[in-house]
């Protein structure tokens, strides 16, 4: 996440890795949460009667920078060997030293080589050690040694098998980057001939699905059908019967002036070429791979628990996206307790403010209802410039201190607003160029009142603008830490940033306190589909149900977010878990504290080191813990 579109690009390269980048995020490749290798203290031998006891040499301050420098020359190295193992990562992170490279990253050649990187560098960082490091070199020292021992677990299971899928299509993330709609740039003569270049690897890889499908065939490791159904249409929209039709032409349609008539002319032959007698065949023959040989042998089970090995496998997953140590079916449980709480609570807002009628029917009438809408998009962002102001006078009461990067809300540009969410957060640079929220105003009768508040504070403040702009201001982490990000953190105190609208006094309105109260309900239901789906044996109609009845989901939109959850098992627990780690954090110091207890003091703690996975978050509030309880003044 530092930034949702480099949260995303992270997210997809690292969905392609599976050992090679232990940092990214996201959510996504993580297996298990190993604490750190050594021991930070020394222990002291015992001594034999009358025998002169082995001393350690003492660990003086200077030995211990030592250490810390070695590590950080060591990270350094890493990042830059990890961006030349994986061009598309390092695309997708904005390094375009490698934009003409596209290794066959899907073969078991590379497979073998990912799984070799990741044991090179942990051996180095570990013959290092950890002993004498402090605050940010240990955090440092234990998220990469968590995170390098996570992806090595991980490769006992065959994700390798399950290249595609409409989530997650090889076809559209060529198609988007030789478009020029992602990271790949079309600025000069260069970033044409890098594309040109990198395109030679297609094929291979689209050759490499293939191969792997068949595997995963023979294995009895496939997609569900629903899944592969709805990826013919995206390779369909891909195939052109010539160059100049195919969205692979736009960049040579929008090629600069700059660019001279000799070079424009030599460029546009080559792509016609490109396109028509490289791209093209390999798309054909993906397409038709799956539409004859594999969808007949895809599953018409949804949940993982029917692939072999399948509950150990979704276990595994859920380690890797949360860092947490409970069962599937301890979550489920935790999801239903979770589900009925936040119903109680809703029956319990409405009695207040006599709001008749059931649940359900309130919540059809604030989505329909005109009285919610706004009027036009000026009322709209006004709304959001008001809340701001709202939050800026109270803020003081639950955080001490803010990014120095200044926040500014504006319209969507009309050419992305198809394509942006509601609410968007676009990351500043800290002293130079504002951050900015983007609201958009398009499709007005689909933007809820209601929402505004919660939406303001999950994306904005205290949300996503306080948590990555402090990160930001951390120059001194290394990249694997400042431009990664850790999913269930990020997304967690952004939804742990919306429970506090109330002390904030952003829900006074029942609407608005109802509004965010059921969406925490919503995702509280998509935990128990979740692990209904891969651990419980649950059907997808099973799943889709359950988010009808409890969530009020449409029928549309509970398919879309199970075929999400089939595709993605346990994103669903990523963002809900790291909230719930938050709050338990929280209960934690102010049992621990008592009268002391200081709401401010926690936040600050909690945000100051960035973002980290949720169990090395946990072991790091402890040692801040028992010190910040011991210092404070006795009630």
């Amino acid at each position: 996440m530092p930034q949702l579109a480099r949260a995303l690009a992270i997210t997809l390269a690292s969905l392609m890795l599976f050992s090679a980048a232990p940092p990214a995020e996201a959510a996504k490749k993580k297996a298990t949460r190993p604490a750190a290798s050594q021991s930070r203290q020394a222990v002291k031998p015992k001594a034999k009667p009358r025998a002169r006891a082995a001393v350690p040499a003492p660990r003086t301050p200077a030995v211990q920078a030592s250490r810390a420098a070695q590590l950080e020359r060591l990270y350094e190295e890493y990042w830059d060997a990890s961006m030349q193992l994986n061009p598309l990562q390092a695309t997708f992170q904005g390094d375009a030293r490698y934009n003409a490279e596209l290794p066959n990253i899907l073969s078991a050649a590379w497979r073998q080589q990912s799984h070799d990187f990741t044991a090179e560098w942990l051996g180095k960082v570990e013959k290092v050690g950890s002993e004498g490091l402090q605050g940010q070199d240990l955090l440092s020292y234990e998220m990469f040694v968590r995170d390098a021992r996570a992806s090595l677990a991980a490769e006992q299971y065959p994700s390798w098998m399950l290249p595609i899928s409409q989530y997650y299509n090889l076809g559209s993330i060529m198609a988007i980057l030789g478009a020029g709609a992602g990271a790949q740039p079309f600025n000069t003569v260069k970033d044409y001939d890098n594309w040109s270049r990198r395109s030679l690897g297609i094929p291979a890889l689209f050759d490499q699905a293939i191969a792997n499908m068949r595997q995963g065939m023979a294995a009895g490791v496939v997609q569900p059908r629903d899944l592969m159904e709805k990826v013919l249409p995206q390779l369909d929209a891909v195939l052109k019967p010539t160059a100049e039709e195919s969205i692979f032409w736009t960049p040579i349609r929008t090629m600069p002036d700059s660019i001279g008539a000799e070079d424009k002319a030599r460029i546009s032959a080559e792509y016609k070429r490109m396109i028509e007698y490289r791209v093209m065949p390999a798309y054909r023959a993906l397409r038709g791979f799956i539409a004859t040989e594999y969808l007949p042998a895809t599953r018409s089970s949804a949940g993982m628990g029917a692939l072999p090995n399948g509950a150990a496998w979704y276990a595994s997953t859920l380690q890797q996206a949360t860092a947490t140590d409970q069962q599937p079916a301890q979550l489920h449980a935790w999801g239903e307790q979770r589900v009925q709480a936040l119903h109680a609570q809703i029956a319990t807002v409405m009695k207040d403010n006599k709001l008749r009628g059931s649940e359900a029917k309130l919540l059809r009438s604030m989505r329909g209802d005109r009285q919610f809408q706004f009027s036009d998009a000026n009322a709209m962002l006004g709304r959001y410039r008001q809340l701001q102001q709202q939050v800026a006078a109270k803020l003081p009461a639950v955080l001490q201190s803010q990014p120095r990067t200044a926040l500014e809300i504006k319209p969507v540009e009309q050419d992305r607003a198809l394509a942006s969410a509601a609410v968007s957060y676009q990351p500043g640079i800290a002293d130079s160029r504002p951050a900015v929220l983007y609201i958009n105003t398009s499709n007005l009768p689909t933007r809820r009142r209601w929402s505004a508040p919660m939406l303001y504070l999950h994306e904005a403040v205290p949300g996503h603008h306080v948590q990555l702009g402090l990160q930001q201001e951390l120059e001194k982490l290394p990249r694997f830490r400042r431009l990664g990000g850790d999913l269930a953190f990020v997304e967690g105190w952004g939804l742990y940033a919306e429970s506090l609208g109330e002390p904030l006094g952003l829900y006074a309105d029942p609407y608005d306190h109802i509004g965010y109260l059921h969406a925490a309900l919503a995702r509280a239901a998509r935990v128990v589909a979740d692990t209904g789906l891969h651990a419980q044996g649950w059907s997808k109609k099973q799943a889709m149900d359950y988010l009808e009845n409890e969530a009020a989901m449409s029928s549309d939109d509970s398919s879309a977010e199970v075929e999400r959850m089939m595709a993605q098992p346990g994103q669903a627990l990523s963002n809900v878990l790291g909230e719930a780690k938050i709050i338990a954090l929280r209960d934690r110091a102010r049992q621990a504290q008592g009268a002391a207890f200081d709401l401010r003091a926690f936040h600050a703690e909690l945000l100051k080191d960035g973002s980290m996975p949720l169990d090395i978050l946990d072991q790091r509030m402890q040692r801040w813990q028992p010190a910040a309880a011991s210092s404070a003044p006795v009630p």
